[in-house]
């Protein structure tokens, strides 16, 4: 019993010596630092003075080698072997490394040498609203009909916040509309899903899509949002019938048009979309026989066409129901008239003949002539560019005098009588008061001597109108350089030798062209000569004696020529021809 008790009270001793040991060293064995940083900070950033805090001589930090073992190849935190601070090392990313834990925290163990110690240190990463909202599709689709009644629900996508805490999604706002409302129900663990709520009934006719803006928002500061494009596209219903332009259609046709010939379309519209907005068109059930025969309706067009013989004497006037349905289920319908009037056309001859035997009859000659109409513009014959345009360039000098010629505009119009009758008016000039222009011979003039003042450059705009009754006209442009009498005479002599050398070429071609005349003249000659000296003479008695009489009773006799007389003032002149008698009395 003795030795039994003795080693109880030993063992007790041994367990109260053991808790006395955990309790003066186990707190330095296991106790734990526990720091706080946020994450994002900049390379290099204090976190705490570990070796102080653990209780380290910072004398003695660099020969016992104090540093931080850790598992990982890059370590997001190394402490400073000459002071002991532990600092922060590389990037951190809280959602990287903790992805989306609520709570994300770097266990750290830190080991100093010579004695051999081992402490252990916890770093909290502290969220930072680095983030926005987000969907995972920026556009949605949804489809509701414009039956469904107001209170119906529909799921949205909800967004997605990597942040934690207050930084995540908080809540949803929804554009201001009058037919949705936005509801948000929490499914815990932050995670909120919206609802589209509808409120008022839709009507696709009145509006076939919706556009609605979902916004989420975090609790970040500050606040931070993401956007959800919503389009609600709206089923259409078959609650519309067609609806024709008109209810009654009216056309007059001409008896004995051709076959299938067009007479009217007619045409119905109906709001809805699809099968139900597709429209078809048939005769009414009350038509008659004859309409059916005479008259055909394109069931997808709606063109009426002419089937059979139209003929006034036998019908004048066609009523057609045309019915119009869509393709929804069940159909709705809707009908209109049309009246086709027939025009008569001279196609029968009368039946009256003259009581006598044989029957007779007469003609007439109807002379139609033709009256011009005022269907023809002037037309600009010079100036003309070498582009085709109605512009040209003169130069004058500038020691002209008042009433020097300067150039002319010419026009001609296809038309005849007054409405041919052409007149030049002086629309634009630089200066009015130095260029004049004649009325009906389009002869531009100066109205007064050049100045030292005046421009070297004057643009003339004229314009040619004829006498119709709807006048017609047309525009030509005349730039007008007034340059000094030397270059003036220059330009002269230029042009002069170019005229020289045209008028030489033409009459060498002349010369050969009297030469050739010439020649065929002399043959022609010596041709009649020889053919005289080859006739031969005939008796006296195959000769008559001239017919002739004496009409004047004075000897004479009279001989009718006949002279015309051409007068050829231009293309943009009409010719006119003189006949005329002369009489020649040979004595």
């Amino acid at each position: 019993m003795d030795r039994s008790g003795a080693r109880h009270r030993m063992t007790l001793c041994r367990i109260a010596l053991l808790f006395c040991f955990v309790l003066c060293f186990g707190a330095r064995v296991f106790a734990q630092l526990r720091y706080s940083v946020p994450e994002e900070v900049k390379k290099g950033t204090v976190v705490g003075t570990v070796a102080k805090d653990l209780g380290f001589d910072v004398s003695t930090l660099e020969e016992r080698r104090f540093r931080i073992v850790s598992g990982s190849e890059e370590p997001l935190f190394q402490v400073n072997p000459n002071n002991g601070a532990l600092y922060v090392d590389k990037r951190i990313d809280r959602e990287e490394i903790c992805d989306g834990n609520a709570a994300c925290s770097i266990n750290l163990k830190i080991i100093a040498e010579n004695p051999l110690e081992v402490r252990h240190a916890a770093v909290e990463i502290l969220d930072v609203n680095d983030h926005s909202p987000s969907f995972l599709e920026t556009e949605l689709q949804l489809e509701i009909a414009e039956s469904t009644v107001p209170g119906a629900r529909f799921q949205l996508q909800a967004a997605h916040d990597p942040d934690s805490g207050v930084n995540s999604v908080r809540f949803y706002k929804l554009n201001q509309n009058e037919h949705f409302d936005l509801e948000v129900r929490d499914r815990g663990k932050e995670k909120k899903i919206p609802y589209l709520v509808l409120q008022k009934a839709l009507d696709r006719e009145h509006k076939a899509e919706h556009r609605l803006l979902l916004t989420a928002v975090d609790g970040g500061n500050p606040l931070k949002s993401g956007n959800l494009n919503v389009t609600v596209a709206v089923l259409d219903n078959n609650d519309n019938r067609p609806v024709f332009g008109q209810d009654v259609y009216s056309v007059i046709l001409q008896e004995n048009v051709q076959i299938d010939s067009v007479v009217i379309k007619v045409n119905a519209t109906d709001r809805d979309e699809g099968t139900n907005g597709d429209v078809e068109y048939t005769f009414g059930r009350n038509l008659n026989s004859k309409a059916r025969d005479t008259f055909s309706l394109d069931h997808v067009s709606g063109e009426i066409r002419v089937k059979g013989l139209v003929d006034f004497e036998d019908t004048e006037v066609y009523e057609l129901d045309v019915r119009a349905s869509d393709k929804g289920q069940p159909p709705m319908t809707v009908d209109c008239s049309v009246i086709i009037k027939i025009r008569d056309v001279n196609d029968n001859s009368p039946e009256i003949d003259d009581s006598g035997t044989p029957s007779l009859s007469s003609n007439a000659t109807v002379n139609v002539f033709i009256l011009d109409q005022n269907d023809n513009a002037p037309v600009i014959l010079s100036p003309v560019s070498s582009n085709g345009s109605a512009e040209g360039v003169d130069e004058i000098p500038r020691n002209v005098n008042a009433g020097h010629s300067v150039s002319k505009v010419r026009a001609y119009d296809a038309d005849i009588g007054y409405n041919a009758w052409l007149s030049f008016s002086l629309q634009h000039a630089t200066d009015a008061s130095l260029f004049g222009l004649e009325r009906f011979s389009g002869q531009i003039k100066t109205l007064r001597s050049f100045t030292e003042t005046d421009e070297a450059q004057h643009k003339l705009v004229i314009v040619v109108k004829d006498n119709g009754n709807v006048s017609l006209s047309a525009t030509a442009t005349v730039i007008i350089n007034a340059v000094e009498p030397k270059e003036a005479f220059a330009a002269s002599e230029t042009k002069g030798a170019v005229q020289t050398e045209e008028e030489n070429n033409v009459t060498f071609y002349l010369i050969i062209t009297l030469g050739s005349v010439s020649a065929l003249f002399l043959l022609s000659i010596i041709g009649l000569i020889v053919m005289q000296c080859s006739k031969p003479e005939y008796p006296s008695k195959y000769s008559r004696d001239p017919n002739y009489a004496d009409t004047s009773g004075n000897g004479t006799l009279c001989h009718s020529i006949q002279y015309r007389s051409g007068d050829k003032r231009g293309a943009w002149c009409r010719c006119f021809t003189v006949i005329r008698k002369v009489d020649i009395y040979k004595r």
